[in-house]
């Protein structure tokens, strides 16, 4: 973890595309603004772990009703005089 020290209206970028403004410091609060293209998703932590949590309960969930799916599904199969010579 790389940690830095910045003061009101300094910045710090990361890679080529990202900015992070540091808009204000009080007591225990820092406001950061966040410049970055429009294809980066930008999250906050706690936000970034619910949609994890959702991401794995849908997947537990899909794979719990992929058995009733394929219950309904007709296979079509070819008996041995129906093949086409």
């Amino acid at each position: 973890m790389l940690i830095l020290t910045r003061k009101e209206n300094q910045k710090i970028r990361i890679g080529n595309n990202i900015v992070l403004n540091i808009i204000s410091i009080s007591d225990n609060n820092v406001k950061i603004g966040i410049e970055a293209n429009k294809e980066v998703s930008i999250f906050r932590e706690e936000i970034y772990q619910q949609i994890i949590e959702n991401n794995k309960n849908s997947t537990i969930k899909e794979k719990n009703t992929i058995p009733e799916n394929l219950k309904s599904l007709k296979i079509n199969t070819i008996k041995k005089n129906d093949k086409k010579k």
